[in-house]
C-alpha cells in the first residue's frame, strides 16, 4: 500500500527531531545546560504567561459549559457516540495520565511533604499542603489544558467535516491557508511536541519498570540491557494494538487498565490506613474548593521562599501539561465524536479530575501517615527517588509482593496505551488524519520512538529533551489561545444557523378542506399508508417543483429510495454544500395512556407512523402528515429562500461549506 505521510509536515519534522536527539545524545551535557538556561528563563520571567494562559481556558471552559454552546453536538445534529461512556473516559484517561499516576502517585504528595520551602510549617500542615498542591497540579487545570485542544479539534474536524489535524483549529481565522505552509507549520509543530513529550515519558517509565522488575527480584539489576529488553517488548505490543486501531487494541488496553487500576485503588484503601483516608480526601477536597481562585491566580511572588518550588511544580507542571495537549488533545478529540459540548467539558474536566483527586489521596496520604506513624521517616529520605517509592511505600502493606506485580502490570498497560496511541496520533498528524495508512507506518513511528528513547535514556540526553518540550510549551500556550478565538467565532455563526427563522411566507391553514385534516389529526396511521404518501403526493410535488427550477436553469433531482421509503429533492453545488429537503417515514411509540384512551379513535398496537421531513443540513426535522401537495411545495421553497440567504452571507461560508472541506482533505 501507498504511504500516506505527508512530505511537507513528515520531512522537516524527522530533520528536527532526529537532529536534536544527535545533538541531546553526543552532547548531552552542555545541550541540557544551554536548554535548562532558556527553561529556567521562561519560567522566572514569563511564568505569568502560563498562569494566564491556563487560567483564561478554565474560564472559557465553564462559559461554553453554562452557556446557549452546551448543547451543540461535535458532529452532525443527528450524530451518536461511537464508544460507550465506560470506554471513552477509560481512553481518554488512559491517554492523558496514564504513567504519571504511577509515577507520581505516592513521589508528589511525599515530595510537597518534604520540600525545603515548607520546611517551617508543622508536618500537619505540610501533609495538607501536599495534598493540596497535588491536587491543584493533577486536577481541573490540568484537564482543561486538554479539554480546549481536544474541544477545537473535535468540533472543527465532525461538525466541519475538516481533518482532525491541528490546523483545522485556525480555519475560521485562516480560511483554505490551512492547507498550505501556515497549516504544515503547525502540524510540524505538534508532531515535533508529541514525540518528544512521548519519548520522554516512554524513557521514564522504562526505568520505574526496571526499577520495580529489581525490587521484585525478577531481574537483578537496574542495567540499561535489561531496559533494551523491555522497550523491545513493550514497543512491540504497543505497534501491535496501534496497528489493530482505536476499536480494538487501543480500546481493550484501555478498559483492561482502568479496571485493575481501580482494583488497585480499593486493595490499598481498605489494607491501608482506611477511616484517616476517607477522612482526609473529603478535607483535601474541601480545601480545594476553598482555595481554587487563590491557587488558580497564584505566583507566589509575596512568597520568595516558595519561588524556586513554584518555578519548579506548577509552572513546570503547566508547561509539561500545555506540550502534552497536541496528543492528548488528538486522542481525546478521535474518540469523542458524537457527543455535546457540554457532556465532553463535564467529562473531560470532572470525571478524571476526581479520579486523580481519590487516587492521590489514597496513595500519597497513605505513604505520609506510614512514614509518619511506622517508618519513622524512611519514606522520605528516599522521597527524591520516585522510580523506587512507589514499590517501598508497598512493602508496609499486606500482601506487598502481589501489591507489586499488579503495579508492574498497571505502568506495563499504562505503557502500552500511551505509546500505541502516541503512534496512532503522530501517524495522524503526519498523514493530515488518513483515513487508512499502511500498517509499516505504525512500525516505523514505534522502532524511531524504541530507538530514540533508549539513545537518549543511555546518553543522559532525556533531560535535554525534557527541557525541549517543557520550552516549546510558551509558544504553544500562544497558539491555544488562538484556537479559542476560533471556537467561539465558530461557535457563534454555528449558533446564527441554526436559529434563524424562516420568512413570513408560511401558509396558513384555510378552512376550505377542515374535514380531511379533522380526519387526518384523529387517525393513526399504518406504515403502508405513510409511505403511499410519501409516493403520492410527496412525490407529485417534488417532480413539480423540480420542473419549475429546471425553466430557471438551476437543476434540481430527485432522490427515491425503497427500504426504507423516503424521497428527496436535491440541488448540488460545487463549494457549498448541496441543498436537500427529504421526507421519510419515521415510526413513533404511543404512550400507554393514549392507547386505552376511550374518547379517541382505537389504536391497532404501540405504533403509528408518520412523514418526517429532513433537511441536508441535519436540523430537525418535523411531521408534514397534514400537508397538502401545494403546502409541501411551499414549505420546500420556505428552506429554499432561507438556504440562499444563509450562503450569500460571507461570515457563514465556514459552515456552509463543510461537505466541500471534506473533499479536500
Amino acid at each position: 500500500m501507498k504511504t500516506t505521510l505527508k512530505s511537507g509536515i513528515i520531512v522537516p519534522s524527522l530533520v528536527f527531531i532526529i537532529g536534536v536527539s544527535i545533538i541531546s545524545v553526543l552532547f548531552p551535557k552542555n545541550t541540557d545546560y544551554i536548554l535548562t538556561l532558556i527553561k529556567q528563563f521562561i519560567f522566572v520571567n514569563l511564568n505569568w504567561v502560563y498562569i494566564w494562559t491556563v487560567t483564561i481556558f478554565v474560564i472559557f471552559l465553564v462559559y461554553l459549559l453554562f452557556s446557549k454552546h452546551g448543547n451543540t453536538r461535535l458532529g452532525n445534529n443527528d450524530s451518536l457516540p461511537e464508544h460507550s461512556f465506560f470506554s471513552w473516559i477509560s481512553m481518554l484517561f488512559a491517554a492523558g495520565m496514564g504513567i504519571g499516576l504511577m509515577y507520581f502517585g505516592v513521589a508528589e504528595p511525599m515530595q510537597h511533604y518534604n520540600a525545603e520551602a515548607f520546611a517551617g510549617s508543622h508536618e500537619i500542615n505540610r501533609a495538607k499542603n501536599a495534598q493540596l498542591y497535588t491536587f491543584f497540579h493533577w486536577g481541573i487545570h490540568a484537564w482543561a489544558i486538554y479539554a480546549v485542544v481536544g474541544l477545537s479539534l473535535a468540533y472543527f474536524s465532525y461538525r466541519y467535516k475538516l481533518p482532525l489535524s491541528l490546523r483545522s483549529c485556525f480555519y475560521p481565522l485562516l480560511k483554505d491557508k490551512i492547507r498550505g505552509n501556515w497549516g504544515n507549520t503547525v502540524d510540524i509543530f505538534a508532531l515535533c511536541s508529541t514525540f518528544f513529550g512521548i519519548t520522554t515519558t516512554l524513557g521514564f517509565g522504562v526505568v520505574q519498570i526496571n526499577s520495580g522488575l529489581q525490587i521484585m527480584g525478577i531481574v537483578p539489576e537496574t542495567s540499561f540491557i535489561y531496559q533494551i529488553i523491555i522497550v523491545a517488548i513493550l514497543v512491540t505490543l504497543a505497534v501491535l494494538s496501534a496497528v489493530t486501531g482505536v476499536d480494538k487494541g487501543i480500546k481493550f488496553l484501555s478498559n483492561l487498565n482502568i479496571s485493575i487500576v481501580v482494583i488497585l485503588l480499593l486493595f490499598v484503601l481498605f489494607l491501608g490506613p482506611t477511616v484517616f483516608l476517607i477522612g482526609s480526601f473529603t478535607e483535601g477536597l474541601g480545601n480545594y474548593v476553598n482555595n481554587f481562585f487563590n491557587l488558580t491566580f497564584g505566583t507566589h511572588v509575596y512568597e520568595e521562599k516558595t519561588l524556586p518550588w513554584f518555578y519548579d511544580w506548577t509552572i513546570l507542571y503547566w508547561a509539561w501539561w500545555i506540550s502534552w495537549s497536541p496528543f492528548v488533545g488528538l486522542f481525546i478529540a478521535k474518540i469523542s465524536k458524537g457527543r455535546t459540548i457540554k457532556e465532553f467539558i463535564l467529562a473531560v474536566l470532572i470525571l478524571p479530575s476526581v479520579f486523580n483527586f481519590i487516587w492521590m489521596s489514597v496513595f500519597g496520604n497513605s505513604a505520609i501517615w506510614f512514614d509518619t506513624n511506622v517508618a519513622q521517616g524512611a519514606l522520605s529520605e528516599i522521597s527524591n527517588n520516585a522510580d523506587a517509592l512507589m514499590f517501598k511505600f508497598l512493602e508496609y502493606l499486606p500482601l506487598s509482593g502481589f501489591l507489586n506485580f499488579v503495579v508492574i502490570l498497571i505502568i506495563v498497560i499504562f505503557f502500552i496505551t500511551s505509546a500505541d496511541s502516541g503512534i496512532f496520533v503522530i501517524n495522524n498528524i503526519a498523514t493530515e488524519n488518513a483515513v487508512e495508512s499502511p500498517k509499516w507506518q505504525s512500525v516505523f513511528w514505534g522502532a524511531l520512538l524504541a530507538i530514540l528513547a533508549l539513545f537518549l535514556l543511555n546518553a543522559g540526553g532525556l533531560q535535554s529533551l525534557q527541557s525541549m518540550t517543557l520550552i516549546t510549551a510558551l509558544p504553544f500556550s500562544i497558539i491555544m489561545l488562538f484556537f479559542i478565538v476560533s471556537l467561539i467565532k465558530a461557535l457563534t455563526i454555528d449558533r446564527n444557523y441554526y436559529d434563524r427563522s424562516f420568512s413570513e411566507s408560511v401558509i396558513p391553514w384555510s378552512g376550505e378542506i377542515w374535514k380531511k385534516r379533522l380526519n387526518d389529526i384523529v387517525s393513526f396511521k399504518d406504515e403502508s399508508t405513510v409511505e403511499d404518501f410519501i409516493k403520492t403526493t410527496v412525490k407529485a410535488g417534488m417532480q413539480e417543483l423540480e420542473q419549475q427550477f429546471s425553466e430557471y436553469k438551476i437543476s434540481a433531482k430527485i432522490n427515491e429510495t425503497e427500504n426504507p421509503v423516503k424521497i428527496e429533492i436535491e440541488i448540488q453545488h460545487g463549494r457549498v454544500n448541496n441543498f436537500i429537503y427529504g421526507v421519510k417515514v419515521e415510526p413513533k411509540i404511543l404512550s400507554e395512556y393514549l392507547q386505552t384512551e376511550k374518547n379517541l379513535p382505537d389504536v391497532e398496537g404501540n405504533l403509528t407512523y408518520f412523514p418526517k421531513a429532513y433537511f441536508g443540513d441535519a436540523r430537525q426535522g418535523y411531521d408534514v402528515q397534514y400537508f397538502t401537495q401545494n403546502e409541501l411545495i411551499s414549505d420546500i421553497l420556505k428552506h429554499y429562500e432561507r438556504f440562499l440567504e444563509i450562503i450569500s452571507e460571507e461570515k457563514n461560508e465556514m459552515f456552509v461549506s463543510s461537505n466541500f472541506n471534506r473533499r479536500k482533505k
